[in-house]
C-alpha cells in the first residue's frame, strides 16, 4: 500500500510540476509527503498551517483536479501538520479550520526553546520616552499592551507620524518591557526592509515554509516602517498570512509607518483593512512643552549645564522632531568638551544654526499670548479680561503689537483674541508704537519676548 501511495503521489507531483512554475512547485508541493491513502481519504504531510492556507487559497483548484484524476473522483483530502513531534490533521474544508487552528496553537506553544535574539534596541524604554500631548494616546496604549500583549483591543497597534517623533522608540519600549516581564515571550523587532530581504532569501532558497513557521511562532512582532511594503506583492501576500495567524493566535502586532493606513499607497486593501482593526495612533512633532521636558531630561541625564535662556532658545527653534533635539544637545556637549568652554548662547545659536534650518516662523496668537504672559508673569486670562490693572494692560498691549507684527491677523481678528473691538486695537497699536520710541523698558520687554519666540 505504501509503495502504491508513493507511486500515485509521484504521478500527482509530476502533473503539478508540468503545470506550475518551477519556483511554485518547489516551494509548495515538492516538500509534501503523502502519508496515508485509505477509504478514499488521502493524508498529505505539510510543514505548517501557512502551507495549508496558501495552497487552499491559490492552488486548490488545480490540486483537486489532479487528485481526482490520479486517486479517483471520490478522493477526500486531509493535511497533517508535523510540529514538535506532534501531528495535527486538518481536513481540506475551510469551515473546519478555525477549530483546527486552536488545536495547533495549544500543541505548538512550547516548540522552540533556543536562545532568542529579539533585535530590540535596549536603550529605548518607557522611562526615557518622555510623555507629552503629541504622544499621549500612543504611549498610553503602549503601556497597556506591554502589560498584557495580545489581550487588549489595541491589536494591531499602528503607530504613525513623521521621522524622528518617537515611533521606533515607543515600539521598542513596548517590546523591551514585554521581554523583561514575560521571560519566555518571543519578541521580535524587524524593519520592513529586513523582512522583505529575508523573504526574498527564503524564496531563492526554497525555504518559504520555514520562514513562515518562524514568524508564526512569535508572540510580539514589531515591524518598523511598514510603508516600504508598498508594491511588493509577494512580501505583502506573505505578511498577510503571518498577520492572520498571529491575530487568530492572540499574539501582538505593532506596526509603524510615516503615514496613516488611509494614506498608504501600493498596499493591498485586505492588509489596510487589518491595519485598522486595532488602534491607529498618531505621534506628532513635539510641542514646546514636550520639547522643554525632553531637553531637561537629557540635560539631567548627561550632566550638561545649560541656562534657562539657552534651553528656551533650543526648544523654540528645534521644532520638528526629538532626534534633532538630541542631536543639538550632543553637538553642544561635544563642542564644549573639545574646546573646554562653557555652553553660552552664542555657541547654542551656532550649533542650532548648523543643524536646523532657522526659517522665519509663523505664529498663532496663542504662542504670543503664552510668551508675553510668561515673561511678564501675568495670567493668560488677564489678556481677555476687563481689568485695567497696569500689568494686565501692558501685557495686552504687547500681545496686540506682536500679533500684528508676526501674523496676518486683521484688526478684527486681533480684537477677537483679546476680546476688544477693532477700534480699540487700532488705538492700542498706535499708542504702543509711540511708546516704543522712548520707553527703554518696554523695548527690552518686547525684545526678550521676541527672543523667546525665536526671533
Amino acid at each position: 500500500m505504501t509503495n502504491d501511495l508513493n507511486i500515485l503521489w509521484a504521478e500527482c507531483q509530476q502533473i503539478l510540476r508540468d503545470n506550475l512554475s518551477q519556483s511554485a512547485y518547489q516551494t509548495w508541493f515538492a516538500p509534501i509527503v503523502a502519508q496515508q491513502w485509505d477509504n478514499d481519504l488521502l493524508v498529505l504531510q505539510v510543514k505548517s498551517q501557512f502551507v495549508v492556507d496558501y495552497i487552499e487559497d491559490n492552488y486548490l483548484d488545480i490540486l483537486s483536479r489532479v487528485l481526482r484524476k490520479v486517486f479517483g473522483a471520490k478522493v477526500q483530502l486531509e493535511y497533517r501538520i508535523m510540529m514538535a513531534g506532534s501531528s495535527i490533521d486538518i481536513p481540506s474544508d475551510s469551515a473546519k479550520q478555525p477549530a483546527t487552528r486552536q488545536m495547533m496553537e495549544q500543541t505548538a506553544s512550547p516548540i522552540i526553546n533556543e536562545a532568542w535574539e529579539s533585535q530590540l534596541n535596549i536603550q529605548y524604554t518607557f522611562d526615557n520616552f518622555i510623555k507629552g500631548e503629541p504622544n499621549k494616546l500612543a504611549r498610553a496604549a503602549g503601556v497597556e499592551i506591554a502589560k498584557q500583549p495580545g489581550k487588549t483591543i489595541f491589536n494591531p497597534l499602528f503607530l504613525f507620524g513623521g521621522s524622528g517623533v518617537g515611533k521606533t522608540h515607543l515600539a521598542n519600549a513596548i517590546g523591551n518591557y514585554v521581554a523583561k516581564q514575560f521571560e519566555n515571550a518571543r519578541v521580535l523587532y524587524v524593519t520592513a526592509n529586513t523582512f522583505k530581504l529575508q523573504f526574498q532569501d527564503a524564496v531563492n532558497h526554497n525555504r518559504v515554509p520555514d520562514f513562515l513557521m518562524f514568524y508564526q511562532s512569535i508572540d510580539v512582532l514589531i515591524v518598523d516602517d511598514i510603508q516600504y511594503f508598498a508594491d511588493l506583492k509577494g512580501t505583502q501576500d506573505t505578511f498577510f498570512q503571518i498577520f492572520n495567524h498571529l491575530q487568530q493566535s492572540h499574539k501582538q502586532l505593532i506596526l509603524t509607518s510615516d503615514r496613516s493606513p488611509m494614506e498608504l499607497r501600493g498596499v493591498q486593501e485586505r492588509l489596510l483593512s487589518r491595519f485598522k482593526w486595532g488602534l491607529a495612533a498618531e505621534i506628532t512633532s513635539p510641542d514646546y512643552l514636550l520639547r522643554k521636558d525632553i531637553l531637561q531630561f537629557h540635560i539631567k541625564k548627561n550632566g550638561i549645564k545649560l541656562s534657562d535662556d539657552i534651553v528656551e532658545y533650543i526648544a523654540t527653534n528645534v521644532t520638528e522632531n526629538v532626534r534633532d533635539l538630541e542631536g543639538v544637545l550632543a553637538s553642544l556637549l561635544a563642542y564644549s568638551t573639545l574646546t573646554d568652554s562653557e555652553i553660552d548662547m552664542a555657541l547654542a545659536q551656532k550649533v542650532v544654526g548648523r543643524l536646523v534650518a532657522l526659517n522665519p516662523k509663523s505664529y498663532v496668537p496663542s504662542d504670543i499670548v503664552n510668551a508675553v504672559c510668561k515673561h511678564l508673569n501675568v495670567p493668560e486670562k488677564a489678556i481677555t479680561s476687563r481689568t485695567r490693572q497696569r500689568d494686565a494692560v501692558r501685557a495686552r498691549s504687547i500681545v496686540m503689537y506682536l500679533i500684528k507684527k508676526y501674523t496676518d491677523s486683521s484688526l478684527s481678528e486681533i480684537g477677537a483674541c483679546v476680546h476688544r473691538d477693532h477700534a480699540t486695537v487700532a488705538y492700542t497699536l498706535n499708542t504702543i508704537a509711540s511708546h516704543m520710541t522712548y520707553d527703554a523698558v518696554l523695548r527690552q520687554d518686547v525684545a526678550t519676548i521676541e527672543r523667546a519666540l525665536g526671533r
